[in-house]
């Protein structure tokens, strides 16, 4: 293992420290990705795996209506609800703010670099989920156009 692995290390320590087995898990991926040569693998998944992990999140959360255990009576009596619909509303915010955050990570890749950070930290040590780089990219791009 050379010094090119040394950042994926620090945050698979740190994963392992504040307790979080999907940073972990997926730390441990990188590096034995790495160290077995598939580093072939790597851009595949930098350009899908967003994309994948989205499909496979989506997946998680429309399971339960796939299975019938959440029928379209309860989906409609919850959004009449306050919390239903805040939770619409705050649902709705955070999927336009997340698609705002892809293009501006494109168009600004060295803010990429402190939301990853940022993201890790709030993972490792605020028991955070890594949904954290497509909505504050969102968010940044948001502030930029308020300061702007």
């Amino acid at each position: 293992m050379n010094w090119d692995s040394l950042p994926i290390l620090v945050i698979l320590v740190l994963s392992v420290i504040g307790n979080n087995q999907s940073v972990s898990i997926a730390a441990l991926i990188l590096l034995l990705i790495k160290m077995l040569g598939f580093e072939t693998w790597f851009p595949f998944i930098e350009n899908h795996g967003i994309n994948i992990g989205i499909i496979i999140l989506t997946l998680a959360v429309l399971a339960p209506l796939a299975q019938g255990n959440i029928s379209m009576g309860s989906i409609l009596s919850s959004m009449k609800t306050p919390i239903g619909i805040v939770s619409v509303l705050i649902g709705i915010f955070v999927a336009w703010a997340a698609a705002l955050g892809v293009p501006f990570m494109q168009k600004t890749p060295e803010v990429v670099t402190a939301l990853v950070v940022g993201t890790i930290a709030g993972v490792c040590f605020f028991k955070g989920l890594a949904e954290g780089p497509l909505i504050a990219g969102g968010m940044v791009a948001l502030l930029v156009g308020l300061f702007r």
